[in-house]
């Protein structure tokens, strides 16, 4: 399973759906009433298109050769900077919204108009956008001064000063829900100390402070433990909190990103956690070891704690896939989720295979992962700054 709700989908919602959703939206030449389709292209002919809505619907499009098609950027917000296209121009992958002729019923169109976003300016987008949240970090909420915009983070080891302005775009994770299309507009005073926060702006040289063009907040638990029991039915299983000592129901969710750590890997990191050498390296891509210089720094609990925290999270993406009918009772867990009552919540991110890590963990220092994994294309010993 793969969240949604990580940088990837963040970057390319905003680069695709979105974008052109507020294309079409903004677009006064579309009749209201005129039968109409969006999603994207599943497939084309020399006449025509297929185009398969979000919703799973496929639409048989006709185009003729008077049909105006429309080619637009990601991120705009109009049809003023639209340029003329051809229907060989349109390519599977691409996202389109198709204005269909008056009388047309049911799931077949005869294109009036189609706008359409390329699937490669799209990825282009996505990846600039991973990239510049990457750059600009996160981590847990210490404090907020709304009056002066400023939001003070703990990230991994450093303290962090996230500078907002009224252009800054807040939003936050709606209660219940792990993914980013179904978080909300917001403001500076929702923002509480211990909200995790992720923000995309310009980092200061020597990395205390952001100046923040864009952030997403949202109100996260985590927890490590041992798996009680499993509920396939239900898509849940019950674990004992190590740290609250309390018992928690977690849903696992198509949108939960499940994810398994191998044991050499989770031995590795253990070994961190207590203080010894790292065998070989820092664990790197698919949980390889990467070169290294051998003897890591001395650290104390808390220090280690926070770099192993930041290593497993900047890695996730890239360790085996892992489903809930995988798990096993009695196996060791650790799980960063969205509370939507007392006693329940919902997996975003799962780590199982964590026995040696919670083994070797500090005493009285938690580790945590993050909820996101943005930016996970770094190497994983790499830390983030």
């Amino acid at each position: 399973m793969r969240a949604a709700s990580k940088v990837k989908t963040i970057a390319g919602l905003a680069a695709g759906v979105l974008a052109l959703a507020g294309v079409f939206s903004a677009s006064a030449q579309t009749p209201a009433a005129a039968p109409h389709a969006s999603g994207t292209v599943k497939a084309t002919t020399d006449t025509g298109i297929t185009v398969t809505t979000t919703a799973g619907q496929d639409y048989t499009v006709a185009v003729p050769a008077a049909a105006s098609i429309l080619e637009v950027a990601p991120g705009s917000h109009d049809l003023k900077s639209a340029t003329p296209a051809h229907l060989g121009d349109i390519a599977v992958g691409d996202k389109v919204l198709v204005t269909g002729a008056a009388g047309d019923t049911g799931t077949a169109l005869t294109a009036q108009r189609i706008i359409v976003m390329k699937s490669a300016a799209i990825a282009e987008t996505h990846a600039a956008e991973s990239e510049a949240w990457t750059q600009g970090g996160g981590g847990i909420v210490k404090s907020v001064n709304a009056s002066a915009g400023t939001i003070t983070i703990s990230s991994g080891l450093k303290i962090v000063a996230v500078q907002t302005t009224p252009a800054t775009i807040i939003r936050r994770y709606s209660d219940g829900s792990v993914r980013f299309e179904d978080a909300v507009k917001s403001s500076i005073g929702a923002i509480q100390p211990g909200d995790q926060l992720r923000v995309r702006g310009t980092k200061s040289a020597d990395g205390s402070s952001v100046a923040a063009d864009e952030i997403v907040t949202g109100s996260f638990s985590n927890f490590s433990g041992t798996i009680a029991s499993i509920d396939g039915t239900a898509g849940t299983l019950t674990l004992k909190d190590l740290a609250t000592k309390k018992t928690v129901i977690v849903a696992i969710t198509p949108n939960s990103d499940v994810h398994r750590i191998p044991v050499e890997v989770a031995t590795r990191m253990a070994a961190r956690l207590r203080g010894g050498s790292t065998p070989g390296a820092t664990p790197g891509a698919n949980g390889a070891a990467a070169p290294a210089g051998g003897q890591a720094p001395a650290e104390d609990g808390q220090h280690r704690a926070g770099r192993a925290g930041m290593d497993l999270s900047q890695m996730l993406s890239r360790l085996p896939t892992e489903t809930l009918a995988g798990l096993k009772t009695g196996e060791a867990v650790m799980i960063v989720a969205s509370a939507s009552q007392p006693g329940k919540a919902t997996a975003v991110t799962l780590l199982a295979g964590v026995e040696p890590i919670l083994a070797a963990q500090p005493a009285g220092q938690a580790m945590t992962l993050s909820p996101w994994s943005i930016g996970g294309g770094g190497d994983a010993g790499g830390g983030q700054q």
